[in-house]
């Protein structure tokens, strides 16, 4: 049986529709307005989910200026990681404000944690599920922690090897996570498509068993609808209302256009996959009548011998099938047959 999880009551996994989630990260730009906006706008798009992430400067990185925490290049270079943080983070009192707003319009929203404080500041919101960022895959103390809620939780994978991903794995299981799904991610801001390589996906399907999924940081749609054709059942893409409006995540970002076009063709793409099935089709039943079908080109007596210029193979297909013909000729007409007509079972002897 196919592994499932269910968040928020909607159920994920290879016989679902896609879970798409909404990246806000730091497109908010430091705006509470514009962070309710941005969940209001991955509603309107079709988004499953709006992510953000819980952090505060000081609980990710030290405020140091060593050469260790400057960023050298890069989207962020010329800062050091605490600045960078600063700017990015998500204040903790806009928390309870978003998942409101979130819960009024129907949308599922929950979160990243960066270290225990965090989860304790999201269970007293009853988020619904958990997702580790790439960059904590390796935290397994953190991963231990979230597992301890007892909700789903969505590991990304960027950077990580086979190893890595398996003690992350590991850990979230041993911490008492029952449900439990791997994000397929390459941890560049934006990755090329050609660094995805996606046959990786049906790999650790394979390999480990869970719901799998992407998270996407390329500039379009095309890597996430390739990856649904492969078995990814959870997509993941970083969401703004303008990709030029200067923010730290914003060039890399979906507006919501966009966003709505993934969420749509990443539907469809999963309907097309469908299941191994080689019969007729509904769409196709009208069209049987455009089909090749062997027809008589000529009149013939009762008793006539039928020759190979007396029968073509053409459209449409109301005769015998093609492959009837050799049956056919040199058989006797076993009643009088009119020119243009079709060839049916009691036209021969």
């Amino acid at each position: 049986m196919a592994p499932t999880l269910r968040i928020d009551g909607r159920d994920i996994g290879s016989d679902c529709q896609p879970f798409v989630i909404a990246e806000m990260s730091a497109n908010h730009n430091g705006s509470l307005d514009q962070a309710l906006r941005l969940i209001e706008q991955a509603k309107a798009a079709g988004a499953d989910a709006i992510k953000i992430q819980t952090y505060r400067p000081d609980t990710i990185t030290l405020d140091c200026d060593l050469p260790d925490f400057r960023i050298e290049d890069g989207l962020w270079a010329g800062r050091t990681l605490y600045e960078l943080y600063e700017w990015a983070h998500t204040p903790w009192e806009w928390h309870a404000p978003l998942f409101a707003h979130a819960r009024r319009l129907g949308i599922t929203i929950f979160s990243s944690p960066f270290d225990s404080t965090a989860v304790d500041l999201l269970e007293d919101l009853n988020a619904p599920a958990y997702k580790i960022a790439s960059f904590e895959a390796i935290d397994l103390p953190l991963i231990r922690y979230v597992a301890g809620t007892g909700k789903p939780m969505i590991i990304s994978t960027g950077m990580a090897d086979a190893e890595e991903i398996a003690e992350a794995i590991d850990a979230a299981r041993a911490g008492g996570c029952r449900e439990l799904a791997i994000l397929h991610c390459v941890s560049g801001y934006p990755a090329p498509a050609a660094d995805y390589n996606l046959r990786t996906i049906p790999d650790m399907i394979a390999r480990f068993g869970l719901v799998t999924g992407l998270s996407d940081h390329t500039l379009d749609n095309s890597t996430a609808i390739a990856a649904v054709a492969l078995g990814a059942s959870i997509i993941e893409k970083h969401f703004t209302l303008d990709r030029s409006a200067g923010g730290p995540d914003d060039s890399f970002s979906l507006e919501p256009d966009a966003f709505a076009a993934l969420c749509r063709s990443s539907r469809v793409a999963w309907e097309a996959l469908g299941r191994v099935d080689y019969t007729r089709k509904s769409s196709e039943q009208g069209n049987l009548k455009f089909r090749r079908s062997l027809y008589f080109v000529r009149d013939l007596q009762a008793g006539e011998l039928i020759t190979a210029d007396a029968v073509r193979s053409v459209r449409p297909g109301f005769g015998l099938p093609p492959k009837h013909l050799e049956q056919i000729v040199g058989r006797k007409a076993s009643r009088p047959i009119i020119k243009n007509t079709a060839v049916t079972q009691d036209a021969f002897e």
